[in-house]
């Protein structure tokens, strides 16, 4: 059973973590699935996604602990897939760990008032390093309470931090997203994804970042025709016939 959907209308890109019943943790078919939505997203004719999860108890509670997907980092926006085109995230509930990192790489973020954000890794003893850069994405000091302490924050002051850009009451959430992306969705595509480029550019990148982004390169050659191509040719005793793709 799909974990993640894919829906599109007008321009707009709806794709929903769809796993309520279990708090929408995130295991490894939620990031392959993830990724999987980002690449059709990027192939696709949509100008904005929103990033949503099923239920108002949680964005997600984070990674499944029984079976870590120690690879999420396919499954953000930015790292495991290059998106150029505007993602906004929106929360309800609990938004933890993982979570956190996929509404920090979003660009914009509308929030039930019942959103507590959290990052308990140093509690549980792991840590991917992705959530590294949330410190340039809100104040220091509070970026690192939340690392070290493994605290939470609510709604309201992720909105006082710059973290999120609307808290609205419990039910109105994905409403407020859909209209903010229609805005987005008419104007020019060409010029947002610019500034969404430019705007990476410019953003600080943490070493798990950097290092994911190599990764994926590397896995994308490691993945390509060229490379079986490679190979076949080394075994044949031939020329290779490179397609670059």
């Amino acid at each position: 059973m799909s974990t993640v959907s894919y829906t599109s209308n007008n321009g707009v890109a709806e794709i929903l973590i769809d796993r309520a019943d279990k708090y929408n943790v995130i295991n490894h078919d939620v990031v392959r699935e993830l990724n999987a939505a980002w690449r059709r997203f990027n192939a696709s004719d949509d100008r904005v996604a929103i990033l949503a999860a099923a239920g108002d108890r949680a964005f997600t509670a984070g990674a499944d602990l029984r079976d870590i997907p120690h690879d999420l980092w396919k499954a953000i926006p930015g790292v495991g897939v290059q998106v150029e085109k505007p993602i906004i995230a929106v929360t309800a509930g609990l938004v933890v760990g993982g979570g956190l990192v996929l509404v920090q790489f979003a660009d914009l973020a509308v929030a039930a008032d019942n959103t507590v954000f959290s990052y308990p890794e140093a509690k549980v003893g792991f840590s991917g390093g992705l959530i590294s850069s949330l410190a340039a994405r809100i104040p220091h000091k509070l970026a690192m309470e939340l690392l070290l302490l493994g605290g939470s924050i609510d709604a309201r002051r992720a909105y006082e931090a710059g973290l999120v850009n609307r808290v609205v009451p419990v039910g109105q959430q994905l409403a407020v997203a859909r209209e903010l992306a229609a805005q987005i969705a008419a104007n020019a595509p060409l010029v947002t994804t610019l500034l969404k480029r430019f705007v990476g550019q410019v953003l600080p990148k943490g070493p798990t970042e950097l290092a994911a982004h190599a990764r994926a390169g590397i896995e994308e050659i490691n993945a390509s025709e060229d490379f079986r191509e490679g190979i076949a040719s080394f075994a044949e005793k031939r020329a290779p016939r490179f397609a670059g793709r």
